[in-house]
């Protein structure tokens, strides 16, 4: 018995050393690549790469460039605006692919826009670019979208006057149905409970994602698929989101006119057939729900946390609140909706603006990005396939390049005379060919529903409460949950 005790703790003992050799030489950092902290093995830097503070940290013993191991996976974090500006744009073609994680697999499977790398990301990419950025027509559609909306918002606010309410849920009804307009050609009533629903999973599984438990499941996800946990949650309110958009896809393909398209689902099916034959650029009706699904992500989550910190920064902020109205009052006045025209008359506004995207960082790491060849960044080697991720948090809160990076502080983007200056660090969207796809719809959006709350609203804290600006999230920040009090002007 004492034998076969012995042998089974040398076969342990040899299987101990044996995966600890492998661990070692697959994790073993190629020639002249960025330094970095070592990890918990097999799970490595984890609680490094969830926090962009954590990796400031990190920063300030490494330099602005350096590695850290997250699941396995070699991960290469650049901080500054010189690095972050030579991965986005001077060598924005080394690092054209994305991350496209287990968990991301399982939900777009390769498809949509985001996830989606090579030839196919290329033709879907240029086709809702020329659909969201085109001028005439198609940006006066937009602009009218959006106004129509704010109608509704302002209704809806005006509904909550008398005691204190929590906008989360009225502000991303609005976002949405900015993108339902636009993709289907029509909105939903903010008190439609399948649209409510689908506000809800989106923004839980956006929350989620931020889990440490999901790097777990990217990390070992055969192991990880057969347990419980957030991606389970994740995984169930993608399909159902996706099967929302699928049936609201086939309503559009039986009603379809060839010569009269109205939304962006309509033009898409027109070139679901016009591109049958090239297989690879992916212009399925599948493809198209995914395209849908990303537009949905990406254009209402941070849009919906831009302005979520814009009400509570305007009510902790009053005397800035009062500036902005005086500036509407001013230009636009109260007897006509606001319109894009205006933004050049409101150098404040846009200033303010500006300063509240800078302030909420809602995207603080950006979007991973994957190297597509051999390349050097700095003075570090950079292998093919290697993850990079960029720190827009530190360029926007840069101590050697804002006056006051801590502080909200909107004459961060005015000049001397009071003139709007743009800021060359100001990358809340990131930049170059990866950059966020509705940047300028972003953009009107913001414009239009700020000057259109405050045009006809004051916000405020409630009585004998300090409103709390501090974030939630990880990947995706937005404020607290908070409520805040509103009164006609």
């Amino acid at each position: 018995m004492p034998v076969a005790v012995d042998l089974l703790d040398t076969c342990l003992l040899f299987l101990f050393v044996f995966f600890l050799i492998f661990y070692l030489l697959k994790n073993k950092h190629p020639h002249n690549f960025p330094p970095g902290p070592w990890g918990m093995p097999l799970l490595g830097n984890v609680s490094n790469a969830l926090d962009h503070h954590a990796i400031e940290k990190v920063s300030e013993k490494y330099g602005e460039i350096f590695s850290l191991r997250v699941a396995g996976e070699k991960i290469v974090l650049v901080v500054g605006y010189e690095l972050v500006k030579e991965v986005l744009l001077t060598q924005g073609h080394n690092f054209l692919d994305r991350l496209v994680s287990p968990l991301c697999n399982e939900v777009f499977q390769r498809k949509g826009i985001s996830t989606s790398n090579g030839y196919r990301w290329r033709r879907q990419r240029h086709f809702f670019d020329s659909q969201l950025n085109k001028f005439g027509e198609s940006k006066r559609k937009q602009e009218f979208y959006i106004q129509q909306e704010c109608i509704f918002l302002c209704d809806a606010i005006e509904d909550e006057m008398g005691c204190p309410f929590n906008p989360h849920l009225i502000i991303s009804s609005a976002v949405a149905n900015v993108i339902a307009s636009l993709v289907f050609g029509k909105r939903f009533d903010y008190e439609d409970t399948d649209f409510r629903n689908l506000l809800h999973l989106s923004a839980e599984s956006t929350l989620l994602a931020g889990s440490p438990l999901v790097w777990l499941y990217d990390a070992f996800p055969s192991l990880m698929k057969h347990f419980e946990g957030p991606h389970t949650t994740i995984l169930a309110n993608y399909s159902k989101l996706l099967g929302f958009l699928k049936k609201q896809i086939e309503k559009h393909k039986k009603d379809w006119d060839p010569f009269n398209h109205s939304d962006f689902t309509d033009v898409y099916i027109g070139e679901i057939d016009k591109r049958r034959k090239d297989t690879d650029a992916a212009f399925t009706v599948d493809n198209l729900a995914h395209c849908i699904l990303d537009l949905f992500e990406t254009g209402t989550g941070p849009m919906t946390s831009t302005l979520l910190w814009s009400l509570l920064l305007m009510a902790k902020h009053p005397e800035v609140q009062k500036n902005v109205q005086a500036e509407i009052d001013r230009v636009i006045r109260k007897s006509r909706r606001p319109c894009l025209m205006d933004r050049a008359s409101m150098p404040y506004t846009e200033a303010v603006l500006h300063e509240i995207q800078r302030v909420g960082n809602v995207l603080p790491l950006g979007v991973p990005h994957k190297a597509f060849r051999d390349t050097t960044l700095g003075k570090y080697f950079i292998p093919k396939g290697t993850v990079v991720v960029t720190s827009l948090a530190s360029v926007l809160s840069d101590k050697g390049q804002w006056e006051r990076p801590q502080e909200f502080y909107p004459k961060h983007f005015l000049d001397d005379q009071g003139h709007f200056r743009k800021r060359e660090l100001f990358l809340p969207f990131s930049a170059g060919k990866r950059a966020c796809l509705g940047e300028n719809l972003a953009r009107m959006e913001l414009f239009l529903f700020f000057t259109s709350l405050l045009q006809h609203f004051t916000f405020s804290a409630p009585q004998g409460v300090q409103l709390n600006v501090e974030a939630q999230g990880a990947s995706a920040r937005s404020p607290k949950p908070f409520h805040i009090c509103v009164s006609l002007r």
